[in-house]
């Protein structure tokens, strides 16, 4: 398999100024995301920003074997700090040539390495777009990330267990917007609000 993904560095950056305009009264805010709440996915935001810098580094551990479903995340008090600092590190784990070949593990699931950072970055994208939704604010994805996620979500359908992953796909028009059709073969809703 031969990996095409993109630096991390440009999406991360833009999590990371949507998380800045977060404001603590939106974190009970619902989400996209059933049963997770504004804090909740940045929780998960964080928890798997964490897994996949580990996996990159091919540093296994508790933080690339616990299962995404394992708890509801959620956030401690210094998330605003954490978080940016985290995002880098992913980034700059996963510019790592080393990082991008061989088996590495992330939610408790052996991936072969370019798989792994194809998720980082659809989990990236979509999220982001969760995020932006819940809060209000505009969302415009890395471009490379965007088309990467898009062809990784596009690949899965069909595949068995893809919906437990990420729901049904909701059907969206040819000409919709890549992000639209990104969203929807997500399992969501492009037109959802809060």
């Amino acid at each position: 398999m031969t990996d095409t993904t993109p630096d991390l560095g440009p999406q991360t950056h833009v999590i990371a100024r949507l998380a800045d305009g977060v404001t603590d009264d939106q974190l009970s805010a619902s989400t996209p995301c059933p049963d997770l709440a504004v804090r909740n996915l940045l929780g998960h935001l964080l928890g798997l920003t964490v897994a996949f810098r580990d996996a990159a580094r091919k540093d296994l551990g508790v933080t690339t074997d616990t299962s995404p479903g394992a708890a509801v995340p959620d956030i401690g008090p210094g998330w605003r700090e954490e978080l940016p600092k985290v995002l880098d590190e992913l980034a700059e784990a996963w510019r790592d040539p080393g990082a991008r070949t061989g088996m590495t593990r992330a939610g408790g699931l052996d991936l072969p390495a370019p798989v792994a950072v194809a998720v980082a970055v659809d989990e990236l994208v979509i999220h982001g777009w969760d995020l932006a939704r819940a809060t209000g604010q505009e969302y415009a994805p890395d471009p490379a990330a965007l088309r990467a996620s898009h062809d990784f979500l596009l690949a899965a359908v069909g595949e068995p267990g893809r919906d437990e992953i990420f729901g049904p796909v909701v059907p969206v028009a040819a000409d919709a917007p890549l992000l639209d059709r990104a969203v929807g073969l997500s399992g969501r809703d492009p037109g959802w609000t809060p």
